[in-house]
């Protein structure tokens, strides 16, 4: 019979370490997700994913466990609250856990919320960043945020406030010259084209590209006047990114230049 010496030194040994990694999924495109992600992802006893999360990139995680703590239209599968006591407990009791969070986990993400809190219950954390939607979703519609002759700066914010009002920030913004990027913002569109009409940019170029770099990806390009319009036509709904600044016009620029030069042929 093993002494309970030897046998407490077995159980200590098998005893993981509380970890959180919070890791970003990136915009959609599982294709878009890192290799350190990834790796996070193999080693990781459970994993806690947002509903924007692909659920093609799990099976990176076949010896997890998975729970979903994710929102759509509105319905919460677990309150904040009961997400960031949901991580200390798994930590404590499974070892391993990444918190999978669409995008990068520090823009719009509450990744440093969930860090904080579980570091303050003892469980060690770390961070993998992701690709932001705010970047590359634009950039897959080649849109850039900054181009040279055109903007020498960009915002990028939240169109909804914690208290479920459009950001005082965007009105600052529509009195400059930089891009700007708006995240969770359809709900407040009115009041978004209403700021930069008063600013005297009706004819602002804007773009709404829902459901980015995904195959269901619906984009709809206008003005500031008009652009309500092309979102009805279109049926363009969250989850989504509006895109407002000269910078629109650089797809169109390219889509032209690509049509003209379809017939030849480029060796790279």
């Amino acid at each position: 019979m093993l002494s309970n010496k030897f046998t407490k030194r077995i159980v200590d040994v098998n005893v993981k370490r509380p970890f959180l990694t919070v890791v970003g999924a990136g915009p959609g495109d599982v294709e878009l997700i890192t290799l350190k992600a990834i790796k996070a992802l193999q080693n990781a006893d459970v994993v806690l994913y947002d509903a924007l999360v692909d659920v093609e990139l799990l099976k990176y995680a076949d010896q997890a466990e998975l729970i979903f703590v994710g929102k759509r239209k509105g319905c919460y599968s677990y309150q904040q609250e009961q997400i960031n006591e949901l991580i200390v407990e798994r930590a404590k009791s499974r070892g391993h856990v990444v918190r999978l969070k669409g995008g990068d986990p520090f823009v719009f993400g509450r990744g440093a919320e969930e860090m904080e809190y579980a570091a303050k219950h003892g469980v060690a954390v770390a961070m993998v960043p992701g690709i932001s939607s705010a970047l590359s979703v634009p950039a897959a519609q080649n849109i850039p945020v900054t181009k040279r002759g055109a903007t020498e700066s960009f915002w990028v914010i939240t169109g909804t406030t914690k208290e479920h009002k459009l950001s005082s920030d965007v009105q600052l913004a529509a009195k400059s010259n930089a891009t700007v990027v708006i995240l969770m913002g359809m709900s407040k569109l009115s009041q978004i084209v209403a700021l930069f009409k008063s600013e005297g940019k009706s004819e602002m170029p804007i773009a709404i590209i829902q459901n980015g770099t995904k195959d269901s990806e619906k984009t709809g390009i206008s003005t500031i006047n008009s652009i309500e319009k092309e979102v009805e036509k279109l049926a363009l709904t969250n989850p989504a990114i509006i895109i407002i600044g000269e910078v629109v016009k650089h797809r169109e620029t390219i889509l032209k230049i690509q049509e003209k030069y379809k017939t030849q042929e480029f060796i790279c």
